[in-house]
């Protein structure tokens, strides 16, 4: 990569645009493609000023760069599906479950039954019941889910699903497309307030339109930059050539 200090201020701050371009696209594709994934939550970026350590010498030694991206946790729409193990979560909250290695949480609630009578998600990944451990239902009875997450079959309770609320979500990290981990800094805590709707399912809060006119946007960001390395590159190039012909 070049050096910011050995180019002219135009180019130095364009080569900066674009490499912020660059993740901006990565983003931005990323959403697209979950645009119909389920509890997906959309990245964003935020951004922020390069200061150089040179900035006392130079006026020009400011370049804008994504600090880091951020996870816009607002809801998605709820849609209903009428399959009695899909269940949406209306408010702050995330279903908890057993990944690999730990703990996930997710808004994803397209649940199914193991062959051995476990709700799992459409992953394999054990659902946590209330006290941590996996729920266990009976195949092919029926299954009814109260809004608090009470599961009850043939007239008894059966369960209660782990949903979680976290007191910081920074402390929240994607892992795939619809599962976060989290750590000691962001501990899991009981939600409040959110509700459990049986039968539905939340939509990606990436609208596919809003996501498609947002990559066109940075494209064409990402062009006006490169027009401006070579009108740049063009400049530096005549002004070469001028001081040539007076030297000569």
């Amino acid at each position: 990569m070049l050096d910011p200090q050995s180019m002219d201020p135009l180019t130095a701050v364009a080569a900066s645009g674009l490499r912020a371009r660059m993740e901006s696209l990565d983003l931005v594709a990323n959403n697209l493609a979950n645009a119909s994934t389920g509890g997906y939550k959309a990245d964003r970026e935020f951004y922020t000023l390069y200061l150089a350590p040179e900035a006392q010498e130079s006026e020009n030694s400011t370049m804008p760069l994504i600090e880091r991206p951020w996870t816009d946790l607002s809801q998605g729409v709820l849609r209903h599906t009428g399959n009695p193990l899909d269940v949406a979560l209306s408010g702050h909250g995330f279903f908890a479950v057993n990944g690999p290695s730990g703990p996930l949480y997710t808004r994803n609630g397209n649940f199914r039954l193991s062959p051995a009578g476990v709700l799992t998600t459409a992953d394999g990944y054990p659902v946590r019941g209330a006290s941590g451990v996996p729920l266990a239902l009976q195949s092919g009875q029926s299954v009814e889910i109260s809004s608090d997450g009470t599961i009850h079959q043939n007239g008894t309770v059966a369960g209660k699903l782990e949903i979680v609320d976290f007191t910081s979500p920074d402390g929240l990290v994607k892992q795939g497309a619809n599962y976060f981990r989290t750590g000691e800094a962001s501990p899991a805590v009981p939600t409040a307030g959110a509700s459990v709707e049986q039968g539905k399912l939340e939509d990606s809060n990436t609208g596919s339109a809003e996501a498609a006119v947002r990559l066109v946007s940075v494209m064409r960001q990402f062009e006006t930059l490169q027009k401006a390395i070579g009108l740049a590159a063009d400049m530096n190039r005549q002004a070469i050539e001028q001081v040539a012909k007076v030297g000569s």
